[in-house]
C-alpha cells in the first residue's frame, strides 16, 4: 500500500492540503503534486484515473458526483479507499466558485473547510460502503450490458465501411507491412507490461505506435514512437517532437482540434477522421497497413474494462477487436507465452559443445599436442608459482 503524505495542523482535525481542481480528471492531474487535495466532478471514477490520483499521491479526493453511480461496479473508488486516501462524494458543486486553485483546504468527517469555516459538505466513503454500492451496481449490469449491445450496433451501422473494408483510412510514411507493432496506451498496468516485453522488444524490434500519452509511456521506458496516434490532448510537447509520425484523431465531420496544437509546434500531422476512440483508430490503421502482429500494452480487453471506461463509445473498441482479430494479441498473453528463441540452458550446451569440440581438435593435431604441451607446463608453474606464494 501505498503511504501518503498528509499534513495536518496541530489543533483541527482531518487532511490539509492545496486545493487542485478541475472538471476534467485527465487535465488535472498533470497538476498534482504530493499532499494536495484533488476535486474533481467524475462519476462512476474509472479504475485508471484511481490510479493516477494514487500515483500522484494525493491527500485526499472531493468528488462533485458520485464516485458510484450504480450504473454498474466501476472500479476506481476501491482502489482509492484501499489505498488509504480519503474519498467524499456527493458535494454541493458551488465548491468549483468557492475554492481557488492553490487555496489551503482541510477536510475531516467528510467537510471541507476553509480554516475553521465549512465550505462544502459530501459524503464520505469507507471499504464498506464502496463494497455495498458496488455490490448495488452489479444488479444494474444487465441495464448497462443492452445499453452497451446498441451502442455496438449503433456505431457499426455509421462505420461499416471503415470496419469491414478500411475506407477512410490514411496513407502513411511509416513502414508497417509484414511488421510486428507494439501499441501502447497509457492504460491499464501499462509500465509492467512494457517491462516484461524488454526481451520480446529487444528480438523482435517492433514498430511503436503511442495512442496519445502512451507516446510518453514509451518514453519513459527508453523507447522511441515511431508513430502518434490521437487527439493530442494528453501527450507532452516532447514525445510530439520527437520525431516519431504524427496522426491525428479528428472527428467525422473532419474537425481535428489536436491540429491545431501539432502546427502550433511548426510540426506536420496526417488526419484520420472517424468515430470511436483513439485507441481504436490506432488499431485498425495498423491492420490496413499490413501489420503482421499487433501487440497491445494497457488497452481494454474485458468486458469489466469496457464499462469501466465509462463511454458508450467503447462500444467502438470491442467491434474494433473483432475487425483485427487474431492479429491483435494482449501484452499480458505475450508476456507469459513468449520466450526468447535462445533459453540460457541451450546457450550453456552450445558454449560446452564448442569447447570440447575445440578439446578434441587439439588433442588429435600434432599442433594441437604442441599447443597441449605447453598449455600443461604453463599450468605446472603456474601452481607451482601459487603453493610458493602460499608456503
Amino acid at each position: 500500500m501505498l503511504t501518503l503524505r498528509r499534513h495536518r495542523t496541530p489543533d483541527l482535525p482531518g487532511v490539509v492540503g492545496s486545493a487542485r481542481l478541475d472538471r476534467r480528471t485527465k487535465n488535472l492531474t498533470k497538476r498534482l503534486r504530493p499532499g494536495d487535495v484533488a476535486i474533481i466532478d467524475h462519476i462512476d471514477l474509472d479504475r485508471v484515473s484511481a490510479e493516477t490520483l494514487i500515483g500522484c499521491q494525493v491527500a485526499a479526493v472531493v468528488n462533485v458526483a458520485p464516485s458510484v453511480s450504480g450504473r454498474y461496479p466501476n472500479l476506481g473508488p476501491e482502489l482509492l479507499v484501499r489505498a488509504g486516501v480519503p474519498l467524499v462524494d456527493d458535494v454541493d458543486p458551488e465548491v468549483f466558485v468557492r475554492v481557488g486553485e492553490g487555496d489551503r483546504v482541510r477536510l475531516s468527517g467528510g467537510v471541507l473547510y476553509a480554516g475553521e469555516v465549512p465550505i462544502a459538505r459530501g459524503v464520505e466513503q469507507s471499504i464498506a460502503s464502496v463494497a455495498q454500492a458496488m455490490e448495488d451496481a452489479r444488479a444494474g449490469l444487465a441495464v448497462q450490458l443492452e445499453a452497451f449491445a446498441g451502442n455496438t450496433m449503433e456505431f457499426l451501422r455509421r462505420e461499416r465501411e471503415l470496419l469491414l473494408d478500411g475506407v477512410g483510412v490514411p496513407h502513411i510514411r511509416t513502414a508497417l507491412e509484414g511488421r510486428h507493432v507494439l501499441l501502447v496506451v497509457r492504460g491499464y498496468h501499462y509500465r509492467e507490461d512494457l517491462k516484461v516485453l524488454r526481451s520480446y522488444i529487444r528480438e523482435y524490434r517492433p514498430v511503436f505506435v503511442g495512442v496519445d500519452g502512451g507516446a510518453d509511456a514509451l518514453l519513459e521506458e527508453g523507447y522511441r514512437p515511431d508513430v502518434i496516434v490521437g487527439d493530442m490532448d494528453s501527450v507532452s510537447d516532447a514525445a510530439l517532437a520527437s520525431g516519431a509520425e504524427l496522426v491525428v484523431h479528428a472527428y467525422r465531420d473532419g474537425r481535428a482540434p489536436g491540429l491545431a496544437r501539432v502546427e502550433s509546434l511548426g510540426l506536420e500531422a496526417t488526419l484520420f477522421p472517424a468515430a470511436g476512440t483513439s485507441e481504436d483508430v490506432a488499431m485498425l490503421l495498423a491492420d490496413s497497413k499490413g501489420a503482421s502482429l499487433i501487440v497491445a500494452v494497457g488497452t481494454h480487453a474485458t468486458l469489466v474494462e469496457f464499462l469501466d471506461k465509462g463511454r458508450a463509445g467503447m462500444a467502438s473498441t470491442f467491434l474494433t477487436r473483432l475487425r483485427v482479430g487474431s492479429k491483435l494479441v494482449d501484452a499480458k498473453g505475450v508476456s507469459r507465452l513468449y520466450r526468447s528463441r535462445i533459453s540460457t540452458s541451450s546457450l550453456l550446451l552450445l558454449i560446452l559443445a564448442t569447447l570440447l569440440t575445440l578439446a578434441i581438435a587439439l588433442s588429435v593435431s600434432t599442433t594441437g599436442r604442441i599447443y597441449l604441451t605447453y598449455l600443461g607446463a604453463w599450468w605446472d608453474d603456474l601452481t607451482f608459482a601459487l603453493r610458493e606464494l602460499l608456503n
